[in-house]
This record gives C-alpha cells, sequence and structure tokens, in this order.
C-alpha cells in the first residue's frame, strides 16, 4: 500500500462528500481506505458514489451482486469481493449462491437463476474479451431483463472495473475478514 497518499479521515471530508458517506459508514462500520486515498478527489468520488446508487437503483439487488460479485473476482480484488460477500449476506442471498457466483463458472451454477448466469455470462465476456465480441451475451441479456437494465448492467462492470483498477494500484487490502475464506 503506498504511504505516500495520506488518508484523510472522515472528519476533513467536504461536508456534501461526508454526509453522503455517513449512512454507508454506518452500515458498514467502518471507513474504508478507498475513500480515505480517493477524497483528495471529492467531487469525482461523490460522482462515482452517486453513479453507484443510480445503478443499484436500476437492477434488482441479485443482478447488482451478480455483478459486483463477479467483477472482484475476475479482478483480483479482494476489497470490494469481500465488502460484496458481506453485503449479499446481508441481502438474504444464500451462502451457496454467493460461492456460486465466486466460482465464475455460469454453466455449473445451478444456484443461479437464468437471468443470473446470463449477467454473469455478459460480465465475464466484457472483461475477458475488454467489451469486443460480446453480442451473443448481450443480445441474450436484452431478450431476459430488457434493454434499461442491460445498460445498467454494463455501466455497473465499467465501475467495478473502476474500483477494482484503483484498489489494485493502490494495494489496498480488505478491512475486514471476507465471510468464506476457508471456502476461496
Amino acid at each position: 500500500m503506498s504511504s505516500s497518499i495520506p488518508r484523510i479521515s472522515r472528519e476533513e471530508f467536504p461536508d456534501e462528500l461526508a454526509s453522503f458517506l455517513k449512512p454507508r459508514v454506518e452500515r458498514l462500520g467502518y471507513l474504508g481506505e478507498f475513500f480515505q486515498c480517493t477524497a483528495h478527489q471529492p467531487e469525482a468520488l461523490l460522482s462515482f458514489l452517486e453513479l453507484t446508487e443510480y445503478l443499484k437503483h436500476a437492477l434488482p439487488g441479485n443482478l447488482t451482486e451478480v455483478v459486483s460479485l463477479t467483477i472482484a473476482r475476475l479482478m483480483d480484488n479482494a476489497y470490494e469481493r469481500v465488502q460484496h460477500e458481506r453485503l449479499s449476506l446481508k441481502l438474504g442471498l444464500s451462502a451457496e449462491w454467493i460461492l456460486g457466483i465466486l466460482r465464475v463458472a455460469p454453466d455449473a451454477a445451478l444456484e443461479l437463476s437464468e437471468e443470473e448466469r446470463e449477467v454473469q455470462r455478459l460480465a465475464i465476456a466484457v472483461v475477458e474479451r475488454n467489451g469486443h465480441n460480446t453480442n451473443a451475451e448481450l443480445e441474450t441479456v436484452i431478450r431476459l431483463i430488457g434493454v434499461p437494465r442491460t445498460i445498467a448492467v454494463l455501466m455497473l462492470v465499467g465501475r467495478y472495473i473502476s474500483h477494482a483498477l484503483i484498489v489494485n494500484a493502490l494495494n489496498l487490502a480488505p478491512p475486514v475478514a471476507s465471510p468464506f475464506a476457508e471456502a476461496l
């Protein structure tokens, strides 16, 4: 982890950013280093967080978690993966369902619905092929969940890739342990 980037405390955040983050910090029980580092660009961070909220409202929770867990796993972003493992459990998604996502093998993920498997298949294709030649996966997802939700999936893939690149570049470790540490 870079020691050249000072961590900004919550008390030092601009009011608008502090207010936006307050419910998240209370829910998580901590202020993660991602926020402490990226708060050096408070307006951009706030925009990033607002994008996240808009996209979470555009999709059912299970599809949001399919995307977040899949991208975190593919991008080796333990920081986000652990957070979403815990969030998925809080949302009432089963441990078997979460582990089915984390195996990143939609054909073998019998715990997942058809929609969930196809959304995961699209997310995998976008990452593995850099967004190219994904028309078959894209058309399947459009047929299953519609155009607006499919666009939300694509934008969410981009959001979680961005997060992974930042976290990985900063070499940030998850602030809490994975509930699935022994299973992974």
